[in-house]
């Protein structure tokens, strides 16, 4: 089975498991429509149950959107949603959302539907569960190489509209069982850092409204920069490997690694060590 480039004749039980071992790539590879929201909303999670949720969160309306434009790849609509500026567009969307969310958790604010409320002191908040279901929803409108094989190969292949969205629901579920274990081992290693429960959920959250906040001003100047100079933003530099999401690295790749590295995991080390100091420090007064 060629996940690097699917026949464009299959079976239907080939096309569904192409469909579900490219989700599994795609779920376990550098994603830029995946990596960054996953480590934010799984960190912030401080538990492996929590981290394990927000991942099967996220990744549950990822699937909703792959079937549905699984869906309208069959009737021929693919057109609307695989033009080249508009992953560009919907890198500035989940930027913006990103921000946003980063902001609810950092400064303490409830959104409502008609506006929001402080909380006193600006004490730090948990990410509202609606919030991975949002943003799973709109990066799967995201377009890359998983997504051209899903619109432009599998779909069509399905026998009727009745089905056209099992391709798309298939690698939503390849995505999901990767993102899942993903969440609950970033939730884990929250979960295990040597501080108390409050300083572990001070960090953790913190470290999760940075990156939300950071890494979503990262994804709407990348969104921008892209819209401006598309030709600038498509130059890649090719690896030699014939994984996707690994064969090139782009503008993409730099938005995941430099969210996910350059932000969340240096915002989770400092903050720990700063937190650590702190408890020391304490511990060294009270023996005084």
């Amino acid at each position: 089975m060629d996940l690097w480039d699917p026949h464009a004749v299959l079976g239907l039980a080939a096309v569904l498991t192409t469909a579900f071992l490219l989700g599994i790539v795609h779920g376990i590879t550098p994603d830029e429509h995946t990596w960054p929201i996953t480590f934010s909303y799984s960190i912030g999670g401080y538990s492996t149950r929590r981290g394990l949720v927000a991942g099967l969160t996220f990744s549950l309306a990822f699937t909703v959107q792959r079937a549905l434009a699984s869906e309208l790849a069959y009737l021929a609509m693919d057109r609307w949603f695989t033009a080249g500026p508009l992953d560009y567009v919907i890198y500035v969307v989940v930027g913006g959302v990103m921000v946003l969310a980063g902001w609810q958790i950092t400064r303490g604010r409830h959104w409502h539907v008609f506006g929001s409320h402080a909380l006193p002191g600006g004490e730090i908040r948990d990410p509202r569960p609606w919030m991975p279901l949002v943003h799973g929803f709109i990066a799967g409108w995201g377009f890359g190489a998983f997504a051209m094989i899903i619109y432009t190969v599998l779909a069509p292949q399905m026998p009727s509209a009745w089905v056209a969205w099992l391709p798309g629901a298939f690698f939503g579920l390849g995505t999901m069982a990767m993102q899942a274990g993903a969440g609950a081992c970033f939730g884990w290693i929250a979960s295990r850092l040597r501080l108390t429960a409050a300083a572990i959920r001070q960090v953790t959250l913190t470290t999760a409204g940075k990156t939300l906040t950071w890494g979503g001003l990262l994804f709407v100047a990348g969104g921008a920069f892209g819209m401006l100079w598309p030709g600038l933003a498509g130059w890649s530099v090719t690896t030699g490997l014939r994984v996707h999401n690994l064969d090139h690295i782009g503008l993409a790749f730099v938005l995941v690694m430099t969210s996910v590295l350059g932000v969340g995991v240096s915002a989770l080390v400092r903050g720990t060590a700063a937190a650590a100091r702190q408890e020391r420090s304490a511990q060294a007064g009270g023996a005084v």
